[in-house]
């Protein structure tokens, strides 16, 4: 008799597929999984029909097409100055996940450590394990979720191979400031730790403030693996297509690791990314005034709500504190609460945890929606 022990025993289905089936059983509104209701450009969807329709059905180049990869290459250098090559700097993959689980397998081993900065996206810790390797999770410092360097140099050993960032970032809407990196290099320029910055939300900025890309900084060009994806950047998650940024030393390790996890990308998704980037640049010069009007939308539409928050200043995230409400109910309770008894679903912030302070009282919501979703949304939320 199979005796298999799993790898991840704590672990079962995510509450993101958990609150999404609710949503659907209760004909509920649906603000919790991170994607748009509306379609995408049709000049896209367009350009993909035509690329299977011009024959590019067949395998890409397995570290993507060069066409997409020389526009990326040009984003880098316009909006960071940094100049790029094509061919040894980017590597296109299905989905940022897999180039996130990929740049950890390639760099961190069994006994090592991986400092992890929660409320985190789910996947970080599950891969570490999943080596031998021990997440350190340290918890962003509540209500402005900013970073306590004191602590991150207090728990940096021998034994630490790498930090991950997350900016902009999920769940919280926060960026990290010019500061918060060069706190980072000071800590790290003399040691063997690399760096994972996971950047999926790089072109949703508000208020005029700026990203920062861990390649900003010529003291981490050498030590970093920067993660995008083109899903949230042209409303298509579906396509499950991203990308990696790193030296030339580093990609060459994370594409030792690549080319068994997955050959390569979907030929006609890249083609399509590739003719659309081309022909329609203003996509991406907008997308941060697209979202930060729906960001606004949302916010004005719950004024009138016991909801407390402060705006978003990226991703199409928006966090609201339930406090004033509620206080009695764990975040959990508090979505199926309004669930079941207001039609509306969210994302409790503890989920993005291993450790969640117990006052926490914060729920995700999606502002990647309709105006009339948002509109249906506040006046829901304002009833609460």
């Amino acid at each position: 008799m199979l005796d298999l022990p799993s790898k991840l025993p704590d672990l079962g289905v995510t509450v993101f597929s958990t609150m999404s089936a609710l949503a659907q059983q209760l004909g509920a509104l649906n603000l919790s999984q991170g994607f748009p209701d509306f379609g995408a450009p049709q000049a896209l969807i367009d350009a993909l029909a035509q690329a299977s329709a011009d024959g590019f059905n067949q395998y890409a180049p397995g570290d993507g097409l060069t066409t997409l990869r020389q526009l990326l290459a040009e984003q880098y250098l316009h909006r960071d100055q940094v100049s790029l090559d094509p061919i040894t700097n980017i590597t296109i993959t299905p989905g940022a996940t897999i180039a996130i689980y990929c740049a950890i397998q390639a760099t961190v081993r069994a006994g090592e450590e991986v400092i992890i900065f929660d409320p985190s996206y789910d996947s970080y810790a599950p891969t570490v394990q999943v080596l031998g390797a021990t997440p350190v999770h340290i918890a962003l410092k509540h209500p402005d979720f900013s970073v306590d360097w004191n602590e991150v140099k207090a728990l940096i050993n021998d034994k630490t191979r790498m930090i991950i960032v997350n900016t902009p970032h999920n769940p919280t809407g926060t960026i990290w400031a010019r500061e918060d990196w060069l706190s980072l290099i000071e800590l790290i320029q003399d040691k063997n730790i690399v760096v994972l910055s996971d950047e999926v939300y790089e072109h949703l900025i508000f208020d005029g403030q700026k990203h920062f890309s861990a390649l900003s900084f010529p003291e981490l060009r050498e030590r970093s693996f920067v993660i995008g994806s083109f899903g949230k950047t042209f409303h298509v998650t579906g396509w499950k297509t991203g990308f990696c940024v790193a030296a030339e030393p580093l990609m060459k390790l994370l594409r030792q690791v690549y080319q068994f996890a997955s050959f390569c990308g979907v030929t006609p998704v890249q083609v399509a990314l590739a003719s659309y980037m081309q022909q329609h640049p203003e996509h991406i010069q907008e997308l941060s005034s697209f979202y930060q009007k729906k960001r606004d939308l949302f916010n004005q539409s719950i004024q009138a709500s016991r909801f407390e928050w402060t705006p978003s200043k990226g991703t199409y995230f928006q966090n609201l504190d339930y406090s004033q409400i509620r206080p009695d109910l764990t975040d959990t309770d508090m979505c199926q609460l309004l669930a079941h008894e207001h039609g509306i679903v969210a994302i409790p912030v503890s989920v993005f945890y291993k450790h969640p302070p117990q006052d926490l009282r914060l729920l995700r919501f999606c502002f990647a929606k309709k105006d009339e979703t948002l509109i249906q949304a506040g006046n829901i939320l304002s009833k609460v």
